[in-house]
């Protein structure tokens, strides 16, 4: 095959692939046709210039050719071009061939492959090994493309990917190739990438993309991108006109490509340069050697590359980056540890654990049996290594330096400066009573593959080098060399336009034609310049605008056509450096010299009002021109979300058809506010609205319809920059689509991450200086005063302001009250976010008296700071008081806020801050910050505003991280992706399959944990794994079908780590409510009350996928009520039952009860302040040593589950009869309750406390995506839960009324049993049923063949309710002990027979006496009659058939339990019977107990009656209905009578009521007496005197709160009306 046939065949398979890319067939056979004529061309003017080398597109000539011809086209002269060209002064040898491959683009490899050879492959499934040719062994997992597709092609093309050394001869591709843009028609995915030569190889992927390497690329419209198109044909071209010869010659590599002999000399690129210092940025910012060619033509341009970091704020970045990292060398060992050390707890938890004794085992190599050792909390863990290591050596002289202790099942270490009680470990233990198990080993012998090192240190600090992340967040379309070629077809077309003598329109439209192509690569921009050129030609099919030459007799003379070709190549270049800028491309049409220094005038002093002008609106989507009409731009000044001035609207304007469809307005912009009056970090808020046209119809209907007018988009850009100089000249910005429920938070970036978006053009002022906004200094004086010295009205008025806890509702009125009383808030220091949200304007003039304030004002605490940080407060001098405020939090703390500081992030106005350097400073020195700040910025990076900044964010830490970090992280994203593929398929298996597929696609992972020896868990660094329990996996039964994962310890002395891995739920929301609820506990903790909360770790591993820890020994209430059946969540002792079950001992089950009480308090607090909703017994789990705690929370902040319009979560909070049953001991209220009621009240004042915090924590969580957390309005629901403005004393009475709603509520227990019979479907046909009292199952085996059962008698029982127990006499074969007695209630044995009946067949079992008799159901004569039956019923079980006989639920029910083995006989329980309790109202008899609150403040005499308890009976041995009465004597007229509701049905009721007493002298209250008196509420007011007593107020102070109880009497029987 000849040469020829083969370029043709590869020039029409090129020209074929361009349909893949949606260009119709019309497009394409003008493409062809231009192309042609080109070529045709070309050979013309080699053959007219006799030289006998091809000249390569986009390169002069060879150095022999003559340079003497004539250009035919005139270059711009200075006057009429903006930036002159000169030209240089001697000859520039020209590149080879192989350079101009190294300066193509790298999204087609193919180019860069020698003949013959093929793009490497790797096998699929497996993972890619890194080449060992490369610079550089990165990570390949790290930045994930799932749920931002645009990534991939950003990053598709970057250096690093190849899986095998670069090819031998071929010069490797730069690190710092650009990315494209995809083109923005869709493509029809059906050509093969080995058939494609637009279609990127398929090679191993880089460190940005994890896309799971087992799936065959799908070819979307976002990996069809215009460099792939350009650079296939520049391969074309190159084919037809670069000989192998040159290709093979041996020229330096680097040289930009050239067109003219007339080019400017080289100088530095436009970078930012700081000061000399570090060599890494002098590397950074110098510029590749620039190569000056000539060509026959003489039409001069140049794209001149520039370096990576060309724009000047990432140059800035990255200088900030090497200072922050020379801080923290890696030989300095305590910041640089490489392992995870164990999190410690806050000073006030650790001075509440340092009087407890800690029982600690300790584990080493170094002696064959583990020692315990009995500690005292205050005990260093130095200390314990020095006694565990004098008895192991019998050696006074150790060096405990040479050793640490680490947590046995965890790989994290403990600081041996810590003390035990200080470590979160420890605490734990001490909470679930776990036995403290540590391995002591040699530090030397500890690996530290997680340390930086020398390598790391000496690496530039690049966005680009490190990673592979690109730095900038836009996106260019076109690579330099594809741009060089396009502007080479403009200039051919140009050339036959002026030498055209005839055919004049085919010129015109031809060259319209190719003006077109530039403007469509460069963004389908077209700038008014450019409008005004091209309307001096005549019209033309491709461009019919009105404004055009109509005489076209003037373009017949040729001056005329030379001057519109002038005119015109000065807008194409001007649109090339315009397109340059605002994309940062890596070229420039000119060398761009370092900045200039022009003179900075002060913004203060600028009275200028500030304008610009919008032209138009470019990328207008045809869809537009036929939906809308009217289109308007609405333009606002904001500071931190507040308007400096009225919004100012354009013209409206429709659709016009220039070359693209856009919006012209052409109109200038002034706003009524000056340049002085501008805070520095005012932002330019501009949306485009139109007025949707009306559906076809009459004009009648047209008429009547209102016309709507919808926002289209917005974009947000601030008016200084990173300098602080105010912004001058054209943009170009991308408009964000106006998405309703987006929420109010705005990205100061324009969008060109979406290749589609609509682009405003807009042109700012310009001067000869800059206008610089400096920082004043504080002024010299700012006021102080008490707040005594306001008077009393002033002081309630601010005290109510402050009281409001939060910014969001502060009232014009309440910001005019603050600011004008600043000087008297200074002593409440959490005030100050209030009083600095309230300042009348930031601008410049009124900067020194809030920095002034900022400087007096006490220093806040770091919960108090993070208010600082909100959307509000942009000002970068408050921020960074705030975030230095923030310093000393430790970094355990900084853990619980860490998702609040990366949110806050988005506030910030520039890519470098205070809040940035803070977080990378305190990653790098622990590893622990550094993980979970990693997972925080991986998922933030699918928040498309805002992905620009986050990605810098991660490019700078991975960057600082070191190597080793950065391959942990990047196993963790390969498991991650393997685990979210398996998750997949078994969600979309058939239910009956999932096991199989679960285990089909846990085999993946075993080849995962072959090629990596371990891995650390997202949800937990100290969580290190070497494999996975395939046999123990499973998953659960609900809509998401989570994972059940049980991974191998790679320390052996710990147990499996079992987690559960979700995917298609957002587990954000349950971060946050766990985050909050954490929070919560340890504030309740530093006070002293100690709620015994189940915290466990949820972690969001990307959108709809995460990690959540499983807590051992634990179960659903659904699963512990269903084992009285499915109406068990109607009765009150399931819980009870179990607890009891599993905690046989009374001390065990008292303890159990504890937690329970404790836990439950909790819970009821943390879910109604958090709004918690969609609460089934699926959601809540009971540990067996009695914690409660909660879990999936789906629905939070009052979002309740919907019935149609019933709201399923109708009680505030879930506190159903079984959990009181628990409490109580019983179904009656007992003092118990009391203590319930109390830590509820207690722990709900605590968190009352901190309403600041917690609106502060969630209202910066505003803008991050969580649906039910989108406004004010979700906020508002807390603030009122809250209710900061309410005493305690009011709080209490308001909780306790919601504790006695929840109680009453049947709607939960009717939830509850919906929720059961839903969830029956579910049941598993392999679980077998268990009584709900036996703790466990008991087998024939086991236990021995039951030869004979027999009901000997019947026993009155009291506990755990009254009734009568029948005792059962077992006898067993062998049995040497003789028969065994046990004691079982009717109810038990009904359940037996229900869970029987489960089993088997009714004709297999004997029939169950009924249970429904007419009469008294516990008298002695039913019990003698049930007796009889059921001996019949036990004895047809013992003889009934083996496989009913032998069951383990017969054995089950037989074998003795706790109660049936105390010592003596069952018969015992007789003793246990209580005396019978008689009424008798005897005078001075102890009749119980009432405790009350009393205060006295203001006049005002507070009596809070709280509980009572011990009350007696009444005679016909019911319980009262009790109230309480007061009278304050001396009282002759009995007018200070108040009383209390009256409780229903107990002798321990519970009140909390406040009875107040006004106009009480403080002369009197000496001689004040409370008569209480405590009554029962009988019929046809009949009241019965239960007790009373009297209460002198001698000793009550002003201000105390006196809380104490008080013993009730009788002075006498009487009977009170």
């Amino acid at each position: 095959m000849s040469a020829a046939q083969t370029q043709k065949e590869s020039g029409e398979a090129g020209w074929g692939s361009l349909e893949a890319l949606g260009l119709s067939q019309k497009e394409l056979v003008l493409a062809e046709a231009l192309q042609m004529e080109y070529d045709a061309l070309s050979r013309l003017k080699q053959d007219k210039g006799g030289t006998g080398g091809g000249t390569q597109v986009g390169q002069g000539p060879s150095s022999t050719q003559s340079s003497s011809s004539k250009p035919i086209l005139k270059l711009p002269t200075p006057s009429s071009m903006e930036h002159p060209r000169p030209t240089p002064s001697g000859p520039i040898p020209s590149p080879t061939g192989g350079d101009l491959l190294r300066g193509l683009s790298g999204s087609d490899s193919s180019l860069n492959q020698p003949a013959g050879s093929q793009s490497p492959t790797r096998p699929t499934g497996t993972r890619p090994t890194p080449p060992q040719a490369t610079l550089f062994k990165e990570p390949l997992y790290i930045l994930d493309s799932k749920g931002d597709e645009h990534l991939e092609s950003n990053y598709g093309s970057s250096y690093g990917m190849g899986s095998g050394p670069t090819p031998k001869g071929v010069p490797p591709l730069p690190d710092n190739t650009p990315p494209a843009i995809p083109p923005r028609n869709p493509i029809v995915p059906h050509v093969s990438s080995s058939d494609n030569p637009f279609l990127p190889p398929r090679v191993p992927r880089d460190v940005n993309l994890f896309t799971p390497d087992v799936d065959q690329p799908k070819v979307t419209s976002e990996e069809f991108n215009y460099e792939s198109l350009n650079t296939a044909l520049s391969k074309l071209n190159s084919e037809r006109q670069v000989s192998r010869s040159r290709r093979a010659s041996g020229e330096q590599p680097g040289k930009p490509v050239a067109r003219s002999k007339t080019l400017p000399p080289q100088v530095p690129p436009r970078t930012y340069m700081p000061a000399p210092q570090s060599n890494k940025n002098q590397r950074r910012v110098s510029a590749d050697p620039v190569s000056l060619r000539s060509r026959l033509n003489g039409f001069s341009y140049e794209l001149f590359q520039v370096s990576e970091e060309r724009d000047e704020e990432v140059a800035a970045y990255c200088h900030m980056l090497d200072i922050l990292r020379s801080a923290y060398p890696c030989s300095e060992r305590s910041r640089n540890t490489g392992f995870v050390w164990s999190p410690s707890v806050a000073h006030e938890e650790l001075q509440q654990g340092l009087g407890v004794s800690v029982k600690v085992t300790v584990i080493s190599n170094h002696f064959r049996e583990p020692l315990t050792f009995t500690c005292d909390g205050s005990s260093t863990v130095d200390l314990l290594i020095y006694q565990t290591l004098c008895y192991a050596q019998d050696d006074l002289d150790v060096d405990v330096d040479q050793y640490l202790l680490k947590v046995c099942g965890q790989a994290e270490f403990l600081n041996n400066s810590q003390t035990l009680a200080g470590l979160q470990y420890v605490q734990q233990c001490l909470k679930f009573e776990w036995d403290v198990r540590l391995l002591l080993i040699k530090r030397a012998s500890i690996t530290t593959e997680l340390a930086r090192t020398e390598e790391d240190d000496k690496m530039a600090s690049t966005m680009n080098h490190c990673i592979l992340l690109q730095e900038r967040p836009i996106r260019q379309t076109v690579t330099r060399e594809a741009l060089t070629l396009l502007l080479d077809t403009y200039h051919n077309e140009a050339e036959s336009f002026i030498l055209s003598e005839a055919e004049l329109p085919l010129h015109v439209e031809r060259l319209v034609q190719s003006v077109k192509a530039l403007c469509s690569t460069l963004a389908w921009v077209e700038t008014p310049d450019l409008t005004s050129a091209l309307s001096q030609l005549p019209a033309c099919p491709c461009r019919l605008q009105p404004k055009v030459q109509k005489d076209i007799s003037v373009l017949a003379v040729r001056a005329n056509r030379e001057k519109v070709v002038e005119k015109l190549t000065v807008a194409i270049l001007d649109q090339v450096e315009l397109y340059c800028s605002t994309f940062n491309a890596n070229f420039h049409t000119v060398p761009q010299s370092s900045r200039c220094t022009a003179p900075i005038q002060e913004a203060g002093v600028v009275n200028n009002v500030l304008s610009f002008s919008v032209y138009s609106a470019h990328r207008v989507p045809i869809t537009w021109a036929a939906s809308y009409e009217g289109f308007f731009l609405s333009c606002s000044l904001t500071h931190g979300g507040v308007e400096l001035c009225a919004p100012q609207h354009t013209s409206k304007q429709s659709v016009s058809k220039y070359l693209f469809h856009l919006v012209v307005w052409d109109q200038r912009v002034c706003f009524p506010v000056q340049i002085n009056q501008l805070p520095r970090e005012s932002q330019l808020t501009v949306t485009l609205y139109a007025s949707a046209l009306p559906p076809p119809g009459g004009a009648e209907e047209k008429g009547k319809q209102r016309r709507s007018i919808d926002a289209l988009g917005w974009v947000t850009m601030p008016l200084f920059n990173f300098r602080h100089v105010l912004t001058c000249g054209r943009k170009l910005l991308g408009l964000w689509p106006s998405i309703p429920g987006s929420g109010n938070t705005h990205s100061s970036a324009p969008n060109f991450s979406q290749p589609d978006s609509v682009i405003l053009q807009v042109d700012f002022p310009t001067s000869a200086f800059e206008v610089r906004f400096s920082t004043p200094g504080q002024a010299d004086f700012c006021p102080q005063y008490d707040f005594s010295r306001l008077d009393s009205a002033s002081q309630r008025q601010l005290q109510d302001v402050l009281h409001k806890k939060s910014l969001f509702w502060l009232t014009v009125e309440d910001k005019r009250l603050l600011w004008e009383k600043r000087a008297f808030c200074q002593a409440e220091s959490a005030a100050l976010p209030l009083v600095l949200a309230s300042a009348p304007c930031w601008q410049w003039s009124c900067l020194p008296d809030i920095y002034a304030l900022l400087r007096q004002w006490a220093c806040l605490s770091h919960m108090d700071a993070l208010g600082l940080l909100h959307a509000s407060f942009p000002d970068q001098e408050l921020r960074r008081t705030a975030v230095q405020w923030m310093d000393s939090i430790s970094d355990p703390e900084l853990l619980d806020f860490l998702p609040q500081l990366v949110q806050a992030l988005k506030y910030e106005c520039y890519l470098d801050s205070s809040l940035v350097r803070f977080l990378l400073r305190r990653a790098i020195a622990d590893v622990r910050i550094a993980h979970y700040l990693f997972w925080l910025l991986k998922d933030a990076l699918q928040d498309r505003q805002f992905s620009g900044r986050y990605q810098h964010l991660l490019a700078a830490l991975l960057c600082c991280a070191g190597r080793g970090l950065r391959e942990e992280f990047d196993r963790q994203c390969w498991l991650v992706s393997v685990l979210a593929k398996v998750a997949q398929r078994v969600r979309d298996a058939m239910a009956s399959n999932r096991q199989t597929v679960l285990r089909e696609g846990l085999e993946e992972m075993k080849q995962f944990f072959s090629v990596n020896s371990s891995c650390r868990l997202p949800l937990n660094p100290a969580m290190l794994v070497k494999a996975i329990n395939i046999q123990s996996c499973s998953f659960f039964n609900s809509n998401a079908v989570p994972l059940k994962l049980s991974f191998q310890n790679v320390d052996p002395h710990g147990d499996n780590v079992n987690v559960i891995f979700k995917s298609g739920d957002d587990l954000r929301q349950d971060m946050l409510t766990l985050q909050i609820i954490r929070i919560m506990n340890r504030i309740w903790i530093q006070e002293g009350l100690d709620m015994r909360m189940v915290i466990f770790r949820c972690f969001s591993t990307g959108r709809g996928r995460g990690m959540v820890e499983m807590i051992p020994q634990a179960e659903t209430l659904r699963k512990i009520q269903v084992e009285h059946g499915v109406t068990g969540s109607f009765k009150d002792r399931p819980l009870a039952d179990w607890l009891q079950k599993h905690n046989p001992t009374d001390d065990q089950y008292e303890k159990a009860v504890e937690n329970f009480i404790y836990s439950c308090a909790g819970c009821c607090v943390a879910t109604y302040i958090l709004g918690i909703c969609d609460r089934h017994n699926d959601n809540i789990m009971l540990k067996t040593s009695g914690h409660m705690f909660h879990i999936d929370f789906g629905k939070f902040l009052g979002h309740a589950q919907m019935f149609g319009n019933i709201k399923r979560d109708r009680a505030p909070f879930v506190f159903t009869s079984d959990m009181a049953y628990v409490i109580n001991g019983g179904d009656k209220p007992s003092s118990r309750f009391h203590d319930f009621v109390d830590l509820c009240c207690e722990a709900y004042n605590l968190i009352r406390k901190h309403a600041h915090l917690f609106l502060n924590l969630l209202g910066l969580m505003l803008s991050c995506g969580i649906p039910e957390l989108s406004d004010l309005e979700d906020l508002k629901y807390v603030y009122d839960a809250l209710r900061p403005h309410e005493s305690d004393a009011d709080a209490t009475m308001y909780f306790t009324r919601l504790i006695e709603s929840s109680l009453g509520s049947v709607a939960t227990k009717l939830n509850f049993f919906i929720h059961n019979l839903a969830q029956m479907k579910f049941a598993s046909s392999e679980e077998r049923p268990v009584l709900s009292f036996a703790p466990r199952v008991h087998t024939m085996k086991s236990d021995g063949l039951i030869r004979n059962l027999y009901v000997c008698c019947h026993i009155r029982t009291y506990s755990p309710s009254k009734g009568y127990a029948f005792v059962v006499k077992v006898e067993r074969e062998g049995g040497q002990q003789g028969a065994v007695l046990v004691q079982r209630s009717f109810e038990e044995f009904h359940e037996l027979h229900s869970k029987l009946r489960l089993i088997f067949p009714s004709s297999k079992l004997p029939s169950f006496p009924s249970r429904f008799v007419i009469g008294r159901s516990r008298g002695e004569s039913m019990a003698d009659r049930r007796k009889d039956e059921l001996n019949g019923y036990v004895w047809h079980l013992v003889h009934a058939a083996a496989e009913v006989a032998q069951c383990d639920l017969i054995y089950t029910f037989f074998h003795p339990l706790p109660r049936d083995e105390r010592p003596g006989t069952p018969l015992n329980t007789l003793q246990n019977k209580p005396a019978e309790l008689s009424w008798s109202p005897t005078s001075g008899k102890d009749l119980g107990e009432v405790k009350l609150s009393i205060s006295y403040k203001s006049d005002k005499l507070f009596i809070m009656v709280m509980h009572i308890r011990g009350l007696q009976p009444l005679q016909d041995g019911t319980d009262p209905d009790p109230y309480v009465k007061l009278y304050l004597l001396p009282d002759p007229q009995k007018t200070s009578k108040k009383k209390t509701k009256a409780a229903r049905r107990t002798c321990n009721p519970t009140y909390n009521e406040m009875l107040v007493y006004e106009r009480i002298p403080r002369g009197d209250l000496d001689q004040r007496v409370i008569h209480l008196r405590v009554l029962g509420d009988g019929p046809f007011w009949e009241n019965t005197l239960l007790g009373e007593t009297f209460i002198p107020l001698k000793k009550l102070l002003p201000g105390q709160h006196w809380v104490d109880w008080h013993q009730l009497g009788l002075e006498g029987a009487e009977a009170a009306r």
